[in-house]
């Protein structure tokens, strides 16, 4: 008789809280270093538990609703009841940001790229392609002046002011010296990004879009070649949605607000120190389906 191969329960819990301990390390390294007390953290998680809890039961009376959170989240009834009735906090709101979109135009359109590709060095004023023009069509509500004084100040562009153009400084949009807008970009990439893989765990898997290649055995100098291969592929992901989401958008623009949904669509690249493996481990580069690898064979 063949073995049962789905996992047991008490083996899905440790896995769940591996994955659990996996989120938290990082989250706890950010709050050690800008010096954020576990009782804040602790306040916070019993927060989004409580309010997950509410989500998933909307129906219930009040007086209902507080005994089956507690029981769901194990959290005392009078904290519930806190919690509950306390004032909601304000959600960070997922607004434009005219600074990004006018960085991404300038990656992304091809009026504004040279031949190679690359942005475009831009007159100040004039017409398209101008750094006037671009600001133009990302809004008609900020003056391009006040526009371009957003991107010197987060370093992005830098003004000629003898030739009166502009160029890009990075083809990233990591504005330095602005820790709220850094912090902005962890709350809605990650959170995004994490809120995808749990629908899909939750769930059938397919929901959302989520893969990734994991290797081992890299060198430095690899590592090197590998940031330089990642840049094009991001360009070209930007270039070739960019214009499609605008249409998308243009096209939809009579949806009732109720029907209007909303995308991230991110590419990210992590690096750190493989951990040391047994000697008779295997080197491969891996993704969500499996890769086989390809080995040498040893001289005996």
């Amino acid at each position: 008789m063949a073995a049962d191969p789905s996992p047991k329960p008490d083996a899905e819990q440790q896995a769940l809280l591996g994955a659990l301990r996996a989120v938290l390390a990082p989250l706890a390294t950010l709050a050690v270093a800008r010096g954020v007390p576990y009782a804040a953290l602790e306040d916070a998680l019993k927060r989004a538990m409580v309010r997950s809890a509410a989500d998933a039961h909307p129906q219930l009376a009040p007086h209902r609703s507080v005994s089956r959170i507690s029981t769901a989240t194990g959290i005392n009834r009078r904290e519930v009841t806190r919690l509950t009735q306390a004032p909601p906090e304000a959600a960070r709101p997922h607004g434009r940001s005219l600074a990004n979109e006018a960085f991404t135009h300038w990656i992304a359109d091809r009026a504004y790229r040279d031949r190679k590709g690359a942005p475009r060095v831009l007159p100040r004023l004039g017409p398209a392609p101008s750094f006037e023009a671009l600001a133009h069509g990302v809004t008609r509500d900020v003056h391009p002046r006040s526009l371009l004084d957003e991107l010197l100040r987060l370093e992005l562009a830098v003004l000629d002011e003898a030739t009166d153009t502009v160029a890009l400084r990075r083809e990233g949009f990591v504005p330095r010296g602005d820790q709220v807008r850094m912090l902005g970009f962890l709350s809605d990439n990650v959170g995004d990004h994490l809120a995808a893989s749990v629908d899909n765990v939750l769930g059938d898997g397919q929901r959302h879009f989520e893969q990734a290649i994991f290797a081992d055995g890299l060198s430095a100098a690899s590592m090197d070649v590998v940031r330089k291969l990642i840049g094009p592929q991001w360009k070209a992901l930007l270039a070739a949605l960019v214009p499609a989401l605008e249409q998308m958008i243009e096209a939809d623009g009579d949806l009732a607000p109720a029907d209007r949904r909303r995308v991230r669509i991110g590419l990210y690249a992590y690096d750190d120190a493989a951990p040391q493996a047994p000697p008779s481990a295997t080197n491969a580069a891996r993704t969500s389906q499996p890769v086989a690898a390809k080995r040498r064979p040893r001289k005996t």
